[in-house]
């Protein structure tokens, strides 16, 4: 499709000119040039599709759902990182390293497994730029596939796939902290009062009131704790000096911590029009909650910031009574993906518990999309690289030591002479073993005992 540029663009409503036009206002607009999008209970075009995120809900049973069972909330996140604690840890299965392939380092990860009847293999493989996780069936399969095979399977265009079997006792602990890196159980969000009319960031960190309905909202979001001393997860706050506040709000939700940036409780700097200790901290958070005490629209790209890339809005209606209920919309950054749970249709929630599971679960799971937009991704990526080689490296150094083959240097040395044929031929046969074994009903007392013998056979020579 053609480029367009700001020059050709017809342009949304400025913020000034809905004001001016008088009420009802809609609760977010977009910028003038887009940028975002709006979730709307009609779905409408241009809202990017659930299917256009690659997280998935967590398969742990009830650890993804709202507690209380009369919503069905649940959690998104990505469970690939999860599986290996779930499928692999603490059960018989084998790990593979592969060193210089055409796609870079690998490890694998294969695990025999019989269910209903049948035979299945369980395969996590880890590349630099993704995980794979998946089940194949063994049915009318005489052989194993070899390791290359079955990477072959989920890297078409990888050659050079030449594996090892991982020989290091503690490989799987470093394996399961490398999928884990990015699995998060500690959130900040910001959290900002609006007042009507405001169109600036200046106004809406210059606020210091905190009404009554304001209080009413920060106590459905958690509880008002002391920063002095704060044991908790303190999301960057000072607990020690004061310098961030005395006081946050604070809540442990579905196992996860959560501290809030409260725009009204961070420090207020008399003449300084930025307020820029109140921006440092929600400037640098990733997802916002934005609370209207009236009706009166809010502007995505008002507050500006490298880091946010959604807010959830919350507009109170009759606060501090029996019938207080909260209309909430949904804006986010055009490359971030959908996330739920969805709003309903209408978007209004009536005070109570049902309201806070709904909030805090779109928080969280705002966050988790927002790490899939193009930003973040690419952050995320350069880490998951690194770390991967790392990872890699380590497990090879230690399988090298657990061989009694010291450092790379003296492998070499072998390989070039003397007793390398040997050990090589050792090797070979080690690995083969690992791969048959692997399936075999006791095969882990059976490598532990060729691991010995292998190891014993290493020192001697």
């Amino acid at each position: 499709c053609p480029l367009f540029l700001q020059d050709d663009y017809i342009p949304y409503p400025r913020i000034e000119d809905v004001l001016e036009k008088g009420g009802p206002y809609p609760q977010v607009i977009l910028p003038q040039f887009g940028g975002y999008w709006i979730e709307d209970v009609e779905a409408p075009a241009g809202t990017p599709s659930s299917s256009e995120s690659s997280f998935c809900e967590e398969d742990d049973a009830g650890e993804g759902m709202s507690p209380g069972g009369g919503h069905n909330y649940r959690l998104e996140c990505n469970s690939t990182a999860r599986a290996y604690r779930k499928h692999f840890l603490g059960k018989e299965h084998m790990n593979y390293y592969c060193t210089g392939s055409s796609i870079g380092n690998l490890i694998m990860s294969l695990k025999h497994e019989d269910a209903e009847g049948q035979e299945f293999l369980r395969i996590m493989l880890r590349s630099r730029t993704k995980t794979v996780h998946d089940r194949i069936s063994l049915s009318g399969i005489n052989q194993l596939p070899s390791v290359p095979q079955i990477a072959k399977l989920f890297c078409d265009d990888a050659t050079g796939l030449k594996f090892n079997p991982v020989l290091y006792p503690r490989g799987s602990q470093l394996i399961v902290a490398y999928d884990e890196h990015e699995v998060n159980n500690t959130f900040k969000f910001g959290v900002i009062y609006q007042k009507f009319g405001q169109t600036s960031e200046e106004e809406l960190f210059g606020n210091n009131e905190e009404t009554p309905a304001f209080k009413e909202f920060l106590g459905i979001l958690g509880d008002t704790i002391e920063l002095q001393d704060f044991k908790g997860f303190r999301g960057g706050l000072d607990v020690s000096h004061g310098q961030t506040g005395s006081e946050s709000v604070y809540t442990v939700f579905r196992q996860r911590e959560i501290m809030f940036h409260v725009s009204t409780k961070l420090p207020f700097t008399e003449g300084d029009v930025q307020q820029l200790q109140r921006k440092r901290h929600i400037g640098n958070d990733i997802v916002a909650a934005v609370f209207q005490e009236e009706s009166t629209p809010f502007v995505p790209d008002m507050i500006a910031s490298n880091f946010l890339h959604a807010y959830v809005l919350v507009q109170v209606e009759n606060p501090c009574t029996e019938h207080t209920t909260y209309k909430v919309s949904v804006t986010a950054r055009e490359d971030v993906p959908s996330f739920g749970p969805p709003l309903p249709n209408p978007a209004i929630f009536k005070k109570g518990p049902e309201f806070r599971d709904f909030l805090l679960t779109k928080l969280i799971n705002a966050e988790n999309a927002c790490y899939k937009s193009d930003k973040f991704a690419k952050l995320e990526g350069r880490t998951r690289a690194a770390l991967l080689d790392n990872l890699h490296d380590e497990l090879h150094r230690q399988s090298q030591s657990t061989l009694g083959l010291g450092q790379v240097g003296e492998e070499d040395k072998l390989e070039n002479g003397g007793h390398g044929g040997l050990l090589e031929s050792f090797k070979a046969l080690w690995a083969a073993t690992l791969l048959f074994l692997q399936s075999v009903p006791g095969g882990a007392v059976i490598i532990a005992v060729v691991a010995v013998a292998v190891y014993n056979l290493s020192v001697s020579l």
